[in-house]
């Protein structure tokens, strides 16, 4: 701090996991705090369309007006909250009680992050959860299936090095080639959803060179079924079908059966039709070759972060409608009986973040009531007819889970918010006031922060204080998952896979590239801590660039069934000849929102968006 002023970031030394540093992203963060996009007062557009600076009295009176008027007139389904993760406060939940209390209203199901996943975990396991990070030391092989840890976890880094420094090996699967690839022993590339083929080929393996656990019998269902699925055809045309060579299967396999193997399961794998039965399949090669319930074993895809804690704030009731959230769009056009009048959006942006946004964008610029909280003027902001500037983290008040690790925390504010900026739980409860649900939404964030702490959590010595003391461990999150040898499923067994996924359609021959849009370090979906210049960049194979007439440098239009953008085209010789790279999430008014190009369609299971099953081209401009 210089006076009241932030002018740097650190991620704090004693803390196990941050250990003094922080990703690209967030060491950057200042920029936007201090930025031309921070919004400092509501904002309220007019009948000539122009959005102004209006008082926090007229913005909380012009919200309770017109959501009282729809609920009396459409009823409280007419009315929904939408609300994603932000900051991954807790406290960004309230408006969900909120809403519940008021209506309850029309909320989304499904998650456009981490759905298939999740369900996939939960239907093998009966629930969704990760070894603790630092057991990674304790495995022999490491298998990073999808995953650029250097730029989506950056703080599991070095405890895969002090891993590898004990004596594990390191494998990468990815079909993208990405810098993790230089943490890795061995990098197999296998087509884009290549790897349920892929790791069927590895099953079949294991059954053939007898690497199943004696006990497999007993602590998993489906057994036969599945060895029939993965025995369905020859460990080459599955191999074939992922575009590998037998001797990856070969290898991958060797490595379970060296266990004790730990597999970290990377999240774009599951964001495709077949993205459960992926994760599954990932599951199953955990549990055949015992590397299920043991230290330096398991398979991560999520840690647990809201373990402990009560989001519902004791009221549980059924909304009367949900959405689809990958479908955003359709679904709220197609709305009737009522139709979707209102939109409430918390701590998210999907005018960029859901597939298919040029039909979301539509949809919430038609509703009659828009309006979007946030800190910034993000592109939903853009088209809302009410727009109420909220904290940013540094700002905040809050209590945060765990997010790659078990550790939790409290979050403190660090600066006060500028002058006509309120947190989101100001906001509610200035909202509460005027609907007549005052008294139940009233106390200051430490009262709702405590009231955050299930009674689980408090009988384990988690508490606010605690947490405000500084690293602490989430003492409900084992620190070696299933190791009693039962998993959460009804039976205590691990439910294998027991059928084959529908089959994927193939890309259109009008559209041979797959499209991946991934994260990168310097940017977090549609928040860019330095705002880029220029066009997107478009990486692919430099034969590729060729077959349509293109070269390094050359400017282009990346275009797919349902849209286009204008790139800059960069050539990889490392990259597959199959695939086009553009960055994750840019700002949809600079032209920069892959989603644009890709069409809401949902995952075979959890209802996750199937984001990379996008079949696109290259044009000269």
């Amino acid at each position: 701090m210089e006076g009241e002023r932030i002018v740097k970031l650190a991620g704090d030394p004693q803390h196990p996991v941050t250990r003094g540093f922080l990703c690209w992203r967030t060491n950057h963060f200042l920029n936007l705090q201090y930025g031309p996009e921070r919004l400092t007062a509501p904002l309220l557009r007019g009948p000539d369309g122009v959005q102004r600076p209006v008082s926090w009295d007229e913005a909380l009176d012009v919200a309770a007006a017109r959501l009282l008027a729809i609920r009396a007139e459409s009823g409280p389904a007419a009315i929904m909250h939408y609300r994603s993760g932000g900051s991954l406060g807790l406290l960004k939940s309230v408006p969900d009680a909120f809403f519940r209390a008021f209506g309850p209203v029309t909320v989304k199901r499904g998650d456009i992050c981490s759905g298939a996943g999740e369900a996939a975990q939960e239907a093998d396991f009966g629930e969704c959860e990760s070894h603790d990070l630092f057991d990674l030391v304790n495995a022999r092989q490491i298998l990073v299936w999808g995953k650029n840890v250097l730029v989506s976890n950056p703080h599991a880094v070095p405890v895969l090095r002090q891993a590898r420094a004990r004596g594990a090996a390191l494998c990468l699967i990815d079909p993208v080639h990405h810098k993790t690839a230089s943490l890795c022993e061995q990098y197999w590339q296998p087509c884009p959803g290549g790897d349920f083929a892929f790791a069927m080929a590895v099953a079949r393996r294991l059954f053939e060179r007898g690497s199943v656990a004696a006990d497999v019998a007993r602590r998993c269902d489906n057994v036969e079924a599945f060895r029939a699925l993965a025995f369905g055809q020859p460990v080459a045309a599955w191999c074939a079908d992922a575009d590998v060579p037998v001797a990856a299967a070969e290898d991958v396999a060797a490595r379970l059966a060296a266990g004790p193997t730990a597999i970290l399961v990377g999240w774009g794998m599951g964001r495709r039709l077949n993205g459960g039965a992926i994760v599954r399949a990932l599951d199953a090669l955990s549990a055949l070759s015992g590397n299920l319930g043991v230290s330096g074993g398991g398979v991560s895809f999520y840690y647990r972060r809201r373990r402990g804690f009560d989001t519902s704030f004791g009221d549980r009731r059924p909304p009367p409608r949900t959405l689809s959230e990958p479908l955003l769009g359709r679904e709220i056009l197609e709305a009737h009986d009522p139709p979707v009048r209102a939109v409430w959006v918390t701590a998210g942006n999907p005018a960029v973040m859901l597939p298919d946004s040029d039909r979301v964008t539509r949809a919430l610029a038609s509703r009659d009531f828009l309006v979007v909280v946030d800190p910034f003027m993000t592109d939903t902001a853009r088209l809302a007819h009410l727009v109420l500037p909220t904290c940013t983290l540094l700002e905040d008040d809050d209590v945060v889970g765990a997010y790659g690790h078990h550790y939790i925390a409290a979050s403190r504010p660090i600066v006060a918010p500028p002058p006509g900026v309120r947190s989101d739980l100001q906001i509610i409860q200035g909202l509460a006031e005027r609907v007549g649900l005052g008294a139940r939404f009233a106390g200051d964030a430490r009262a709702w922060k405590e009231r955050l702490v299930s009674p689980a959590a408090a009988a384990v010595g988690v508490s606010v204080d605690r947490l405000e003391r500084g690293a602490f461990r989430n003492p409900l999150s084992p620190s070696v998952l299933f190791a009693e040898g039962k998993v959460a499923t009804a039976s205590g067994r691990v439910n294998l896979l027991a059928e084959l996924p529908a089959p994927v359609p193939p890309r259109a021959p009008d559209y041979p590239l797959a499209l991946m849009s991934l994260s990168t370090d310097r940017a977090q979906s549609s928040q860019w801590s330095v705002a880029p210049e220029g066009l997107a960049e478009c990486t692919v194979h430099p034969a590729s660039a060729a077959a349509a007439g293109l070269e390094d440098g050359d400017r282009a239009r990346l275009e797919s069934a349902i849209g286009g953008m204008e790139v800059t085209v960069r050539c990889d010789p490392r990259q597959r000849r199959d695939v086009a790279l553009i960055p994750k999430g840019g700002h949809r008014r600079d032209g920069r929102c892959a989603n644009a190009l890709v069409a809401a369609r949902l995952t075979d299971i959890g209802e996750g968006g199937a984001l990379y099953d996008e079949g696109v081209r290259l044009r000269p401009v």
